[in-house]
């Protein structure tokens, strides 16, 4: 080996290792969370990590899984017609922290006897939807064949918002088992965007 490509081969081992160290360190610090539920509402119910919303429980994991920062951290699992699965965790460095998640039906829910049927077709499917500021849901459940939100004739706004998207709303005023298909596609945003439902507590 001649000393200039000796020179080259050494140069090269510095940047590899200046390159890895970061993400070897980085990945030290963090610790991950990891949510476990048994049904489909488990699965697709919202999860939000102080008041921040990241995804349905289901999909956080392998290039989603969710990595935080050590401390504590309130998490909390939402889905329509559930009561709130809130809980607070201990995350430390380079560990794993195993949430299972358990949804308790609301006897509060009340659903209407009569409905309209409302379909969406948006991209990302992985969005949050809200109906008059309550969380009802991610756009994959309601778009598809045989897939549909049921909701009581009248007014309702509704939202769809996911961090690092301009969060889309509208105002629909449904007529007695009216069927109506919002369509759109979330432009690329700030994840302040997102908007305060998105966030709240």
């Amino acid at each position: 080996m001649t000393k200039r490509s000796s020179c080259n081969a050494a140069l090269l081992l510095v940047l590899v290792l200046l390159v890895s160290i970061p993400s070897y360190s980085q990945n030290q610090v963090l610790g991950e969370v990891q949510f476990v539920g048994k049904t489909k509402t488990e699965k697709t119910s919202g999860v939000w990590i102080d008041g921040q919303y990241v995804g349905y429980a289901g999909e956080l994991k392998d290039d989603k899984k969710v990595l935080l920062l050590p401390g504590e951290h309130e998490i909390s699992v939402r889905q329509s017609g559930y009561m709130d699965f809130t809980q607070k965790v201990v995350v430390e460095p380079g560990k794993k922290v195993v949430l299972h998640v358990t949804m308790q039906k609301d006897p509060r829910a009340q659903f209407p006897t009569v409905t309209s049927q409302l379909k969406l077709q948006v991209t990302p499917d992985r969005a949050a939807v809200f109906v008059d500021d309550g969380f009802v849901g991610t756009v994959r459940e309601f778009s598809g064949i045989g897939r549909a939100m049921l909701v009581s004739p009248g007014k309702h706004r509704v939202k769809i918002a996911l961090p690092g998207y301009q969060a889309f709303e509208t105002e629909v005023n449904l007529l007695p088992k009216q069927k109506i298909t919002i369509k759109t596609d979330l432009a690329p945003g700030s994840i302040t965007e997102a908007g305060p439902s998105i966030k709240k507590d």
